[in-house]
């Protein structure tokens, strides 16, 4: 069964499935050097294109899935419940043709008789397409449990989904016959609770709407600590608004404890004197414990076996969250998925499709499913072009000490680049986290993470168990901080992705050749990217960018003869020999 899956919104995808095998998805934000989050922007037209690359057609498609969403959200949000079905107005299928799209509900408060797999059915008459249309919620929920470790083996497992527009969801998967339970709500947030809360502080409050808020705040909160009266406070307030609704849980009602907790919180906030860091890491910590408390009563009061959980949605990007949801050792395994947010939503949809219209629910997948280098028509001549094995790529990292942009293969999936749309250097010098952040226009509490050989993450990192899409947090060992200082966050920690030689070879043999010139198994790794755009589609881009001297692309060079003087120059470490 082909099936092709559609995120129409932000985060616009298209995903596609063959008989169970995720063929490729495509997000708009990493075509085109397109915006971050960008909506679904293809013509049916560009679409075809894309199908005919992989030998496929849009009449050969079995299914076409569509993600639920609705766009009259502050509309919904003062009704008790959502209607089963939305319109959004005049989705363009090609140069000066748009139609209005039928589409499923969100799922922003799912009630315990809903079929979660039970679809909106459509057609687009102008085109003759039909398509089926899955609540939001179910995309996020399937996408998480077909990808998952547990699906090969039918085995149970709960499901807790929390994404911006709900709060958190749970849900219990019954392997055996495929069967969802609703677990209900864990408590009444909408998860924009996170980013919204810090736009009313400084100095979040210049940066309202800010799509990258969440991961700045996540930043941001090592720079303060926890005020004990101060998350007493929030405690306090939170359980006044959840009696205040009683057994009333509504749509409106989970947004009004929202907005109320917010406000309530910013009225407070002036006459306790607390720094803004103080509160920011205050506010962070009091909804981890809300969700940890809640998560671990409500699975507590139920009889389903706790062996396996998965956490999907914006919020399961956050390692702390997803550590200590972990740590709590209340389930044997956890499963976060390493497009959690709605960059997963094309794939979600399209498994909710494959779940329903032939109980498969086994998705082979490989994280680096995204689109190829694209060709660039011309490169510019202020760079000189030699081949380039890995090997020697190690070498000039060992020696140069400087940033190097890779672009190598197809693109990794969700928002975090994994080595192979990434900006790599070396991690021992301890102004490497400075420049790199000057170079890429961000914050200076902004960490930069590391990318290590698996093998060797044990050593420096506790608990440095393998992590290879970058989920939990790790803590770099007291003997190592001085040895690696620009992966290390202000607060220790690090968000490590680990590799191994069947993950990515090409990044294996990189570390692998690093380690044996300088004796340290890991470099550092961010995304390589115009700011607030998607990653590199080409090497045209990145010298249009002109922020380094150094492109690595498929064992090519490209080396910009006069130098950029970088914004801290760096001295280079230890000597290797001249390999390249």
């Amino acid at each position: 069964m082909k099936i092709l899956g559609i995120k129409t919104s932000h985060d616009g995808a298209l995903a596609l499935i063959d008989n169970g095998k995720l063929i490729f998805s495509y997000e708009m934000e990493k075509l085109n050097n397109n915006n971050r989050i960008e909506v679904f922007n293809l013509t049916m037209p560009e679409v075809e294109t894309i199908l005919n690359n992989y030998g496929y057609s849009l009449r050969t498609m079995d299914v076409v899935a569509i993600d639920g969403w609705r766009n009259d959200k502050k509309v919904v949000m003062q009704s008790e419940r959502e209607e089963e079905f939305s319109i959004t107005k005049d989705a363009k299928l090609g140069e000066n043709f748009t139609v209005d799209l039928k589409l499923a509900k969100y799922g922003i408060l799912v009630n315990e008789t809903e079929d979660v797999l039970k679809p909106v059915e459509a057609t687009v008459e102008a085109v003759g397409m039909s398509y089926s249309s899955y609540m939001h919620v179910t995309g996020h929920l399937y996408c998480a449990y077909c990808t998952s470790p547990f699906a090969k083996g039918k085995q149970d497992s709960y499901v807790l989904v929390w994404d911006g527009g709900m709060p958190p969801q749970l849900f219990f998967y019954q392997g055996s016959d495929g069967k969802v339970i609703n677990c209900g709500p864990l408590f009444l947030m909408l998860g924009a609770v996170y980013p919204e809360f810090s736009f009313e502080f400084e100095p979040f409050d210049k940066i309202k709407g800010d799509d990258q808020a969440s991961g700045k705040l996540m930043a941001y909160i090592a720079l303060g600590k926890v005020n004990d009266s101060l998350l007493q406070y929030f405690n306090a307030l939170y359980t006044e608004l959840e009696a205040a609704v009683g057994q009333d849980i509504t749509v409106r009602n989970v947004n009004w404890i929202t907005r109320q907790f917010i406000a309530r919180s910013k009225e407070h906030f002036p006459a306790t004197g607390i720094s803004n860091e103080d509160l920011l890491c205050t506010f962070h910590v009091f909804l981890e414990s809300l969700l940890i408390e809640r998560l671990t009563a409500r699975v507590r009061t139920l009889s389903y076996p706790t062996e396996n959980l998965c956490f999907v949605g914006g919020c399961a990007l956050s390692i702390k969250w997803n550590s200590r949801i972990r740590d709590t050792q209340l389930f044997r395994n956890m499963w976060v998925p390493p497009f959690p947010n709605d960059s997963g939503s094309a794939i979600g949809t399209a498994c909710s499709a494959m779940a329903n219209k032939s109980g498969h629910t086994v998705l082979d997948w490989d994280v680096y499913a995204g689109p190829g280098v694209a060709v660039s028509p011309a490169l510019k001549d202020s760079y000189a072009v030699r081949p380039f094995s890995v090997a020697q790529l190690a070498a000039l990292l060992a020696e140069k000490n400087e940033p190097v942009v890779v672009l190598n293969g197809r693109a990794e999936l969700g928002p975090r680049a994994l080595g192979n749309r990434s900006i790599i250097s070396a991690a021992t010098h301890p102004r490497m986290k400075d420049l790199l952040n000057k170079v890429k226009g961000r914050e200076f509490y902004r960490p930069v993470a590391p990318i290590c050989l698996e093998s060797g993450a044990p050593e420096v990192f506790t608990p440095g168990t393998p992590d290879p899409y970058m989920l939990f947090e790790h803590i770099v060992k007291d003997d190592w901080r001085d040895k690696v200082p620009a992966i290390a966050h202000l607060d220790g920690s690090a968000r490590l992705q680990t590799v191994n030689e069947n993950e990515n070879a090409m990044i294996y043999e990189l570390l692998t050749r690093y380690h044996e010139l300088t004796g340290v198994p890991l470099l550092c790794n961010t995304s390589a990217n115009f700011k607030g755009k998607g990653f590199f589609p080409d090497v045209q881009s990145v010298m249009e960018w002109d922020h380094v001297n150094y492109i690595w692309s498929d064992n090519i060079l490209y080396e910009r003869k006069e130098k950029l003087s970088l914004p801290e120059p760096l001295e280079g470490s230890k000597a290797v020999p001249a390999l390249y």
